[in-house]
């Protein structure tokens, strides 16, 4: 096994060993950046790391920490000569954070606080920040840009404006030197080995897992939260982003940070495709790619839910020449193909939800 040599430009990817990490992890590894993973694994099974070696070809260095361990934090920062942070860790599921709000602000306003403190007692002053597109404001028609109305309907969506606010604050301190806020639509999908994606061992809070996990038997039918929302077939739109689109996106919002270091601001970018599809409609798409029709049933609105999310990624592409490449039936394809490689959805081959 080759071992990261170390005069790579050092990423450190806080809960870099959960679903969205995990890819980040493997795409900043093909783009030439050393990388370090801390994480608590609350979230994530161990063995994504020797998932992550085989498909990088590389020993990942892993630091098993809090977030909200501020010395932990620092520590890593001085003992790895890190460069730029990716902060992917935090609780993200809005059903949650509407039933256990103070669960939501001590993991995500806490850790992200905690980070930002060690990263300016270490002077690493470069971050990226796993956002949200549940920052804006409900309601609004078409697509979103960064300049749409922040307002979040939940719990979940505040922690995560609150850290941007938080962010802000701190580069204009000088406590960061240049910060990029990734705001993801609905991540879904699966790496094309079948080694790592998203499956969690607990009932499903995302779509397609569920969709994945129900055409697998695990549960009687999907369940629609809502079938009369003003949308074409009453059901609730979402920009649905492939995982490895999505942590592409970060590679280029690491290059982008390295290339303009000298430039002190805080930017929000949307990481989306810009085009949205109904929940009925997953079900279909998925039905699809695994060849039968996946059963499912309408039941009531879910708290802090809406009715339309739809990036436009204008400036993911002018800023960061980035584009969303993969195609919504290569997501539902590639969701079908890992779990099929799966023996049981409760082993540890799964990465859970994180």
């Amino acid at each position: 096994m080759k071992m990261i040599v170390p005069e790579r430009q050092w990423v450190l990817a806080t809960g870099g060993a959960g679903y969205i990490g995990s890819h980040v992890v493997v795409e900043l590894v093909a783009a030439g950046f050393g990388v370090v993973i801390l994480d608590n694994f609350e979230n994530a099974s161990p063995d994504v790391l020797t998932r992550l070696a085989r498909i990088t070809g590389f020993d990942i260095p892993v630091v098993r920490g809090d977030v909200r361990d501020k010395s932990k934090v620092a520590e890593t920062l001085m003992r790895y000569g890190i460069d730029i942070v990716i902060h992917l860790a935090g609780k993200k599921s809005v059903g949650e954070s509407v039933s256990g709000p103070l669960d939501y602000y001590n993991a995500n306003v806490g850790g992200g606080i905690a980070v930002l403190e060690a990263m300016r007692e270490t002077g690493v002053g470069k971050l990226v920040f796993s956002s949200s597109a549940t920052v804006y404001k409900a309601g609004g028609a078409g697509t979103l840009d960064e300049n749409a109305p922040v307002g979040p309907s939940n719990p979940y969506g505040r922690t995560k404006a609150m850290l941007e606010e938080i962010i802000t604050d701190t580069v204009a301190s000088r406590g960061l030197t240049r910060a990029i806020s990734l705001r993801y639509f609905n991540p879904a999908g699966a790496h094309h080995s079948g080694l790592i994606g998203e499956n969690p061992t607990a009932k499903p809070n995302n779509l397609f897992p569920f969709i994945a996990q129900t055409a697998a038997g695990l549960h009687p039918k999907v369940l629609i939260f809502g079938d009369d929302y003003p949308t074409p077939d009453g059901t609730g739109v979402r920009d649905y982003i492939h995982v490895v689109d999505l942590a592409r996106g970060h590679v280029a919002a690491v290059e982008h940070l390295v290339a303009n270091a000298a430039t002190a601001d805080h930017l929000r970018v949307n990481l989306g495709t810009g085009a949205g599809y109904s929940v009925r409609a997953a079900v279909a798409a998925f039905s699809g790619a695994c060849g039968f029709d996946v059963p499912f049933e309408v039941v009531a609105r879910r708290p802090g839910d809406i009715a339309i999310c739809v990036a436009d990624p204008g400036r993911a592409k002018q800023l960061l020449g980035w584009t969303a490449k993969l195609s919504f039936e290569q997501m539902c394809a590639d969701q079908w193909a890992f779990h099929r490689t799966c023996e049981d959805h409760n082993t540890d081959r799964l990465v859970v939800s994180g």
